[in-house]
C-alpha cells in the first residue's frame, strides 16, 4: 500500500489539520502517517490555544517514518514557525537527495501554506515564517494550494477577482513550485473555480457553490487529497481534479456537530 505523511498541526475537533488530513488519506486508500508541528485547542468555533512542537521534535517524527516506510508524498499544512519550515524543508530536500542517489522516484510534496485560522486574530504561521516559506519550501512543492488570502501574501497583490488570482497564481509559479491551484471558494459567484496553473497552462476548475454556510477543514483535505493521488499514480492535472470532485462531495455531504462551523463527510463515497 502507497504512504504519505502529512506534516502538519493537530486539530482537537477533527474537522482540518493531521486529523482531516489522515482521514482523507483512509477515504482515497492511501495508508497514512504524521509529523505533528504544534497542537492546537479549537472546536467549531474557532482556536483558542496553540503550542508550536520543537523543530527538533518535528525533524525526528520525519526521520522516524521515513526510515521505515516509503514515503510516495507529503504534505505540509500548519508549520507555525519559521524554525519548522526550515527544518521539513531540510528534511525533504535531504530525502530527495537520497532518491536521486538511489535512482528512485522523487517523492512528491504538496504544500497548503496554511496561516491563518477562520476565526479571527488566530495566526498558524508567524509572520517572519512566510519569507521562509517563500524562499525554501516553495521550491520544493510538487503543488502549492493557497486560498485567496494567502495568495496576497504570497504574490503581493489583492484577489478580489478570477483575473486577479490568474495573476497572483502566476507570481507564486515564479517562487518555484511545479504547479500552484488558487482555491476561489472565497470569491463572489455562482461557481467555487479553482485555478491550476502547470506547465505553461491554466486550467479552470469549476463547480457550483454549496450553499450549505461555513464548512471547517476543506483546503488541508483537498491538498492531502491531491498528495493522495499523486501517491497513486496520478499525474497533477488528474490528481487535482479528482481532489476537487472528492472535497466538493465531502462538502455537499458535511454535518453539523457543533456550535459553529459544519465538519466534511470525508468517508462520504463509502456510503454511495
Amino acid at each position: 500500500m502507497r504512504t504519505a505523511l502529512t506534516i502538519a498541526g493537530s486539530d482537537s475537533i477533527a474537522g482540518a489539520g493531521i486529523q482531516a488530513d489522515l482521514k482523507t488519506f483512509a477515504a482515497l486508500g492511501i495508508h497514512g502517517t504524521s509529523a505533528v508541528t504544534a497542537v492546537t485547542a479549537q472546536n467549531t468555533t474557532g482556536v483558542s490555544e496553540i503550542l508550536a512542537m520543537p523543530p527538533l521534535l518535528v525533524r525526528a517524527q520525519i526521520d522516524a517514518v521515513a526510515s521505515d516506510l516509503d514515503i510516495a508524498a507529503f504534505k505540509t499544512g500548519m508549520l507555525a514557525t519559521a524554525e519548522i519550515v526550515s527544518i521539513v524543508a531540510d528534511a525533504v530536500a535531504s530525502l530527495r537527495r537520497l532518491d536521486g542517489e538511489k535512482g528512485s522516484r522523487t517523492r512528491f510534496l504538496v504544500v497548503d501554506p496554511v496561516m491563518a485560522a477562520s476565526a479571527a486574530g488566530r495566526t498558524l504561521l508567524a509572520p517572519e515564517a512566510v519569507s521562509m516559506l517563500k524562499a525554501r519550501l516553495l521550491p520544493l512543492a510538487t503543488v502549492v494550494t493557497p486560498n485567496v488570502a494567502e495568495a496576497e501574501v504570497l504574490s503581493g497583490i489583492r484577489v478580489g477577482s478570477l483575473a486577479d488570482a490568474q495573476e497572483a497564481g502566476e507570481r507564486i509559479l515564479e517562487l518555484g513550485p511545479a504547479a500552484v491551484v488558487v482555491k476561489g471558494g472565497h470569491l463572489p459567484g455562482p461557481q467555487a473555480t479553482d485555478l491550476l496553473f502547470y506547465k505553461g497552462s491554466v486550467t479552470k476548475l469549476d463547480t457550483p457553490r454549496a450553499n450549505v454556510g461555513t464548512v471547517h477543514g476543506t483546503g488541508c483535505t483537498l491538498a492531502s487529497a491531491i498528495a493522495a493521488r499523486l501517491a497513486i499514480g496520478d499525474d497533477v492535472p488528474a490528481a487535482v481534479q479528482c481532489a476537487k470532485r472528492y472535497v466538493t462531495g465531502a462538502i455537499e455531504r458535511s454535518f453539523e456537530i457543533g456550535h459553529g462551523a459544519r465538519l466534511l463527510n470525508h468517508f462520504w463515497q463509502l456510503s454511495l
